[in-house]
């Protein structure tokens, strides 16, 4: 019997949540992986849907994630200066 539950074509992991459903029922879904957290659409080509099509240099294990290094926090954003445009020279 096959499986046909969805994987993540990323991790390969099989808890994947839809995310939204195309207002067209049937046309697109846009999926997300429980472990890994790869976000795509159905109806992408192969290479970004199906384990087997991804590619092997992105492709991640349960050892990649467990040894991965902590993601870096995002810094506060500047304040404005007195043209309230932020990054730019005061």
């Amino acid at each position: 019997m096959t499986d046909h539950r969805p994987r993540c074509p990323r991790c390969a992991h099989g808890s994947v949540r839809t995310l939204y459903s195309s207002p067209v029922p049937g046309v697109w879904d846009v999926l997300q992986c429980g472990r890994c957290l790869y976000t795509w659409r159905t109806s992408e080509p192969a290479r970004r849907t199906c384990r087997d099509a991804y590619p092997e240099a992105f492709r991640l294990s349960p050892e990649d994630m467990a040894n991965a290094a902590e993601v870096p926090t995002v810094p506060p954003l500047r304040t404005t200066g007195t043209t309230g445009t932020p990054g730019q020279p005061n």
